[in-house]
Parts: C-alpha cells; sequence; structure tokens
C-alpha cells in the first residue's frame, strides 16, 4: 500500500500517522520529494481500512500495489536513487558512469597500470576479478585475497573506487573492508542466503541479471537485498542466454526502460559478457547509452591475447579511449554528461 501525503504537511501530522500504522504492525518507507511524501506500507495490510486513511485531512491519495517487490517499486519511491560509490555518484540524475578493468586481476603492476589507463581514458570505477566463478573446475579460479589486495593498491595509485565479485558469504567481511562496490555475479543472482547476508551491510551492491532470469526475478533478488536493510543496489544487465551463437549472450537492451519504468535503481550494462567479442562491444555500449543506461562495465586488458580469462572480450587501452569519447557524444544527444 502507498500513502501519499498533500504538500507541506506538518511534521508532526506526518509522525502521527507513521507512528499510527506502525502500531498496527507495519513496516513503512519514508520518501521525501519536493512536492510530496510517499508512504510504504509493507506486511499485513488488509486490516487496513483505506477510507479510514483517506479521511486524513493531509493524506492526498491510498493505493494498493500488486506488484511482488515493495522496496525496489518506483511506486514505493517515485525518485530515481542516487547510490554513492566511494567519491563516485550512479543514478539517472547524475553523470554516466564508465568502470573498466580486467576480467581477472593478473598482479599488483597489472592492476596499477591498467588502472591508469582507465583513469586516463575517463573510466571513474576500476573492475577485477579476484576471485572467479568458472563453469570450468580446471580453468584459472583467481588470485582471491592477493587479488583484493592488488586492486587496493591500484585505487591507492588512482584513487579510482574498485568494483570486485564476491562468491560466498564468508568473504563479506573481506569485502566489506576492501571493495567499494560488491558484484553479485549472474551465477549467484539466486543465490538468496548471500542476498540476505549482503542486505545486513552498508555497501553498495552491483546485481547482475542471471543467466536466463526474468525481469521480475531479477528485480525480486535486489528486493531481498533491499529488504534485509540494505537499499544501495545497482542493477547490471550482462545479457541472458538465448539460442543464438553468434554472441556470447543475447543483450536486452529494452531491459533498460522497462527497469527505469518498474524501480528507481540505477542499471548498467555490461556489453564485454554479452556480446563476448571486442568487436562488438563499442556499438553496444553506445546503444546502451542511448537507452538510457546510467553506466558501462567494460573488460581493459593491455594484452587480451595473453589475458588469463575472457581475453576475447576485452578493449585494447586505446580502444577503451575511443569508445568513451563516442559515448560522451551520445550521451549529450540524450541529455546526460559523462
Amino acid at each position: 500500500m502507498i500513502i501519499t501525503l498533500k504538500r507541506k504537511t506538518p511534521d508532526i501530522e506526518k509522525e502521527k500517522l507513521i507512528h499510527s500504522l506502525e502500531q498496527q504492525g507495519l513496516r513503512l518507507t519514508v520518501s521525501e520529494g519536493i512536492n510530496f511524501t510517499v508512504l510504504g506500507l509493507m506486511g499485513d495490510t488488509s486490516k487496513i481500512d483505506d477510507k479510514r486513511i483517506q479521511a486524513n485531512q493531509w493524506v492526498e491519495s491510498v493505493k494498493r500495489i500488486d506488484v511482488p517487490y515493495k522496496l525496489a517499486s518506483r511506486s514505493f519511491h517515485p525518485e530515481d536513487s542516487v547510490i554513492q560509490v566511494g567519491n563516485v555518484t550512479v543514478g539517472q540524475s547524475e553523470p554516466i558512469v564508465i568502470i573498466g578493468g580486467p576480467c581477472s586481476v593478473e598482479g599488483q603492476q597489472m592492476m596499477v597500470h591498467i588502472a591508469k589507463e582507465v583513469k586516463d581514458a575517463g573510466g571513474v570505477m576500476l573492475r577485477g576479478g579476484a576471485y572467479k566463478p568458472r563453469t570450468s573446475p580446471y580453468s584459472f579460479q583467481g588470485m582471491k585475497t592477493e587479488g583484493i589486495k592488488c586492486m587496493v593498491n591500484a585505487r591507492e595509485e588512482t584513487g579510482l573506487p574498485i568494483v570486485s565479485e564476491i562468491m560466498s558469504a564468508d568473504k563479506i567481511d573481506e569485502f566489506v573492508e576492501n571493495v567499494d562496490l560488491i558484484q553479485v555475479g549472474a551465477r549467484n543472482m539466486q543465490n538468496f542466503e548471500l542476498l540476505k547476508e549482503l542486505g545486513k551491510i552498508n555497501k553498495p551492491i552491483l546485481l547482475k541479471r542471471g543467466l536466463a532470469n526474468t525481469i521480475e526475478e531479477w528485480i525480486m533478488s535486489a528486493e531481498y537485498i533491499m529488504a534485509n536493510g540494505n537499499p544501495n543496489v545497482i542493477l547490471c544487465e550482462r545479457g541472458i542466454r538465448t539460442f543464438e551463437t553468434y554472441t556470447r549472450n543475447t543483450l536486452d537492451v529494452s531491459v533498460i526502460p522497462i527497469i527505469k519504468e518498474k524501480t528507481h535503481l540505477p542499471i548498467i550494462i555490461d556489453p564485454s559478457h554479452a556480446t563476448g567479442d571486442y568487436k562488438l562491444v563499442e556499438a553496444v555500449s553506445l546503444a546502451a547509452i542511448a537507452a538510457g543506461a546510467d553506466g558501462l562495465i567494460i573488460e581493459v586488458h593491455d594484452n587480451p591475447e595473453c589475458a588469463w580469462s575472457d581475453g576475447a572480450q576485452s578493449l585494447k587501452p586505446e580502444k577503451f579511449k575511443a569508445l568513451v569519447a563516442k559515448a560522451r557524444k551520445v550521451a549529450e544527444v540524450v541529455g546526460r554528461t559523462l
């Protein structure tokens, strides 16, 4: 249920209404806008008398909603969320963010070098995999804690906030201490126990869409994190599995306006994993910005031919820099900055 209060409702009247609703065992979220205040009610609202609430002189409207997700819903939170990641803000009202870096951390010197290249090109965050989920148990599994340390050193050298993927709840303390934006990969999108634990921390979460999950299932995974207390969720579309074989996955560009309509959460696009081919990354990136994406996360490697993982989809620094320059022009066309 959503209760919208009239403009200039006195604080004491808001507090009285909120208190009376909480007395009935309901959880509330309060969204303050310039011209309105929205109260989102969660719990058993069947006992709430809509007409009685509407009789309050300070209530503009009362609406029941039927979507299964509440906290992520734009109905509950009409204004776009802005998520703080270190010194970077992510959201519709903010500049488009560009995140760059290798699929896998391969050493300190390599990470510092690429971080400087990413920053020089216009990137504002550094990505890197320290714990790697791989289809084959024989593939490189990441440098783990040592890899996290390499990223921390790169951050100290460049000031770029770092993004890395968490695999299990037992690593949360390590990530909270060291990582600015904690990524939940496609394979863990419905690892609900992990999502619940990430909901108990105060770090922003980058939640990737699962390999073959619906949009609603994806939003519901975000709801798990938010329902446990952490509202700082950024969604990431990285392509879904279809019958097509020319690309690694199929990027669902239409998901961008759908997410903007259904939720208030920022959405970032991963063109590298979506296409699996460095030659396609630029075109897909520009299309994503034109469609309204709040950012891009792109794999960058100075020697893709020798990369320890996913070299085929990685851009060399000079190509990454050229992409960012073109992306800046597209952003201007759609009324955004980069």
